[in-house]
This record gives C-alpha cells, structure tokens and sequence, in this order.
C-alpha cells in the first residue's frame, strides 16, 4: 500500500501501479483510516475493471470537468460555473452513481430558500445536461436519476411606456441614461450593450454589429442604428480608444447598478428589470406595425417563436388581413346564405 501526503495538501493521497500504469489522486481525506479504506475500494475497483470489465466509477467532479471543456462555446458558460461552484456543496464529493433523486431533491429544497423556482431550473437543467452526457454520450453510467424541473409561468413580457421610459431617463445620471437610450433604440442585451467597441460601429453608414462568439445564439447580429442611436453613439466619441460606454474614462462593466434602481424608484417603475428595456423595445415595434419576420432579424432571434409574445400587441396588421375575406364575403346575405341584390356573380 502507498500512502503518503503531499507539501501542498493535508490530505492523503495514494499511488497505485496498475496495468503498466501509475495512478495517483487524492483520497480526500485527512484521516489515515478513511484512506486506507479509499486505496483498498480503488484497488478491488481497478481489478473488477480488469478483470471482470466492470465499468469503472466515476466522480462528479470528473464528469463537471469534461462537460465545461465540451460546452466551453456556450454563451452561458461563466454562469454555468458559477452554477456547478454552487452545487459543488452537494454534489462534489460524490461519485455519478451516488447521484439519486434524493439527492437531486435536497439540491432543489436548498436552492429554494433564497431564489425562484425559475432560477432553480437553470441549476437543475445543468446537473441533468451533465448526468445525461455521462449516460448517453461517454457511456460513464448505465442510468440516471429522472431530473423533473418545476413547472414555470410563461415568459415575462414586462415592459413600459414611453411616457415611463421619459420619466426614467430623466432620473438616470448622464452615462446610464446614454446607455438606456441606446438599448431601447437598439434592443440589445446588456452584455452586447456594454461590450460594444468602436471597431464595431460605422457612424457612416449607420450600423453596428455583434460577433459571433458574443451572441447568445452564437450568431452574429447586423444593428442598424436609427437616428436616436447614433446620437448616442457620437455623445460617446473620444472618450476611449476602444470601448463606446464608459464612466469617468473607464469601460462600463454593469448597468444593474443602485443608481439604476433608485432611478427606477423615483420614477415610480415598479417589478421592472434591466433585460425589460429589450422587451420595452420589441413592443414599440410591435405597436408600431414592425412585422414577424422583421422584428426577428433586428432582435437576432434564431426562431420566430420569442417574436410571437409580441403578436397580440399589433391587432391591426391583423385586422387588416382578415378584412382581406369582405370582396369574397360581401356578395352574401350570410344569415340567409341568398345572395345580395345588384351583385354580380364572380366566375
């Protein structure tokens, strides 16, 4: 048996030679007898994958580490760290098939005492996403725990007039209210707001735009600028070589800041949240007749689905259509089915 303690950690950790090869990994323990516990499972483990062709256990943690390099393209990828650091409480010193739905529901009970059952579902959609690649995709674990997610309400369609929309610029300190301004022109994300840099814009022309690899659909977005943005955008001229929104010289980092919520306050703009301004956006859009397929492009949405929570905000495009039927209709008393007098029959 070869045990020993590393300078760098108080833990045991065991060396084995197995194979024609060397393993070495911490026990995770500080106590000697646990680690001899560790090493001798480790050794009969090894020997069942020998011998037997048992497949081989494997930890959480393992399973954590592969998923974030395979997924490392995700727009949600620092949140879906911040997530796994989260459930690394629970979850981190356990092997995949020590992952019941126990388990999962003392993560869900936990998690409830300080956020919302929506924001729940996001911890719970990553645990799924890595149990099942393990299952199906890396052949780790022969099954996994059915992971249920809370029923959710629908989509939050919160926005707000333009009369609030005054109320709330003139409560903002100059450099937010420049950076409002130019999301509600514009309908872009927070993220793409802030991170926006001058060798993405052409004042000329009138347009800017979003790579790829800063798109939430990983696509890149083309933003035509109306005239209010690029108002906007010329306030911000020469005030730093790269980025376009800044405070006192320095690119802004975050807009959901305290000033933003006093502003909010005084305003009198309740239940309101910075990603509300984009749906403020598409609804003036959608109120002022911008159709499906346009609204789409300008939002960079992939699909047209997040563009129909809009539909039943601009009645009269519809109204207009179903009007289309009167020509053919018209010719008929539709209560008797008999058809009008001075109407000529259409061949």
């Amino acid at each position: 048996m070869s045990l020993y303690k590393r300078t760098d950690s108080p833990r045991w950790w065991v060396k084995i030679s197995h194979g024609g090869r060397t393993i070495q990994r911490s026990t995770g323990t500080e106590d000697k007898t646990q680690a001899k516990e560790y090493h001798d499972k480790l050794k009969v483990s090894l020997w069942e994958q020998q011998r037997l062709g048992v497949k081989p256990r494997r930890a959480w943690k393992e399973a954590v580490v592969r998923w974030l390099a395979e997924t490392s393209d995700k727009a949600t990828h620092d949140g879906d760290i911040k997530k796994l650091r989260w459930l690394d409480a629970f979850l981190g010193k356990l092997m995949l098939d020590e992952i019941t739905l126990d388990v999962i529901d003392r993560v869900k009970s936990e998690r409830l005492k300080t956020v919302s059952k929506s924001t729940v579902n996001r911890y719970l959609a990553v645990v799924r996403s890595i149990l099942l690649r393990a299952r199906d995709e890396w052949e780790w674990i022969d099954k996994a725990p059915k992971v249920k997610l809370f029923r959710e309400p629908p989509g939050r369609e919160r926005s707000i007039t333009v009369e609030q929309a005054e109320a709330l610029l003139r409560e903002l300190p100059a450099h937010q209210r420049d950076v409002v301004l130019f999301t509600l022109a514009t309908g872009l994300r927070q993220s793409n707001v802030l991170r926006l840099e001058w060798s993405h814009v052409n004042l000329e022309s009138g347009h800017a735009w979003v790579d790829a690899d800063q798109s939430k659909n990983r696509r890149a977005i083309a933003v035509p600028l109306n005239s209010k943005a690029v108002e906007v955008l010329r306030r911000q001229v020469g005030k730093h070589a790269v980025r376009v929104f800044t405070y006192a010289g320095r690119p802004l980092d975050r807009a959901n800041t305290h000033a933003w919520q006093r502003a909010l306050k005084r305003a009198g703009i309740e239940n309101f949240r910075w990603h509300d301004l984009r749906h403020t956006w598409a609804t003036w859009h959608r109120q002022s007749g911008t159709p499906t397929h346009e609204l789409q492009r300008l939002g960079g949405w992939r699909t047209s689905v997040m563009v129909e929570r809009y539909a039943h905000l601009a009645p009269d495009h519809l109204a207009t259509a179903a009007n289309r039927l009167d020509s053919m209709l018209g010719g008929y008393d539709l209560a008797t089915l008999e058809k009008k007098k001075g109407v000529s029959e259409q061949r």
